[in-house]
């Protein structure tokens, strides 16, 4: 039994009769009587009293009815809802964002894909990029915005930004006027930085130890605001990316790292070998475009 034969026995009833039922379907009348009788021979009952002159429904019959219609109606709304998908009149994405840069153009994209596609919802959540990278893993979010390198073997990707970090410092620290400092001269400083959810903390951490040092971190934080409150209020310094600083305040100043800078890349992740969304899909390849050609015409 499959839909088409529930189908034609709606029909069937719906004018009692073999010969017009199949004139309305553009069939021949035994190929809709076979298909009756088969549907009969499957569920080992009579659904049409073939005694009278007219077609009627047996007890059998108006129970399958009523049950056809509800099938053939699930049955519609599925396609309608699959063809809604495809044309991306409906979708839900899920995008995890780290609250370490500067999103205004990543949200200006999502901006435009809405003004497209504006029966697309969204769902954004701020995380760190580990905690994301676990949550695009566990297909709990569908793309994320993390700090590579990330797991090769566990998504895919693709970059958008490359920044250096810069130093922020109070405006009365002795190194506020320098235009530039190398990292190893921060040896004996107090450093703020983002928590360990945040791979930019092991970047960190990471560049210290290879100038020489282990830095001496005396808090840490998951918002960049708050940050640098803390250094405003002479707590300590931070490391922080190029773009989030042209957002602070004159109460912090910045200075730019050398021998060696530090650097951050931006991508975009998601999983491999895990159901992406036609909505998500198509997200990814107008937001690859985006940036694109937004890098082509800088």
């Amino acid at each position: 039994m499959d839909i088409k034969h529930l189908q034609y026995f709606i029909e069937v009833s719906n004018f009692n009769s073999f010969s017009k039922a199949a004139d309305h379907l553009f069939i021949t009348q035994p190929t809709i009587s076979k298909m009756i009788k088969n549907l009969e021979a499957d569920l080992g009952v009579e659904l049409f009293d073939r005694s009278r002159k007219k077609l009627v429904l047996t007890d059998a019959g108006r129970v399958l009815l009523e049950q056809a219609k509800l099938v053939d109606k699930a049955f519609y709304n599925l396609e309608t809802e699959l063809d809604n998908l495809l044309e991306l009149k409906t979708g839900h994405i899920r995008i995890g964002l780290p609250p370490i840069f500067d999103a205004h153009f990543f949200l200006k994209v999502v901006g435009l894909f809405h003004e497209k596609y504006p029966g697309i919802t969204f769902q954004l959540k701020e995380e760190g990029s580990k905690s994301i990278e676990e949550a695009v893993e566990q297909n709990e979010l569908d793309v994320g915005v993390i700090v590579l390198p990330t797991q090769d073997d566990l998504f895919h990707h693709f970059a958008f930004m490359e920044e250096d970090l810069m130093l922020v410092l109070p405006t009365s620290h002795p190194f506020a006027k320098r235009a530039e400092i190398d990292l190893d001269a921060l040896s004996s400083e107090s450093f703020i930085l983002f928590n360990k959810d945040f791979a930019l903390n092991d970047r960190i951490v990471a560049s210290c130890n290879n100038a020489g040092f282990q830095p001496r971190v005396i808090s840490e934080s998951s918002q960049w605001s708050f940050i640098e409150e803390m250094v405003a209020s002479k707590l300590g310094i931070s490391l922080l990316p190029e773009s989030i600083c042209r957002h602070l305040s004159d109460h912090v100043c910045t200075v730019k790292i050398a021998n060696p800078s530090i650097k951050w890349k931006l991508a975009i992740i998601w999983g491999k070998n895990q159901y992406l969304s036609y909505a998500a899909k198509e997200w990814l390849h107008f937001t690859r475009t985006q940036f694109s050609t937004a890098a082509s015409s800088e």
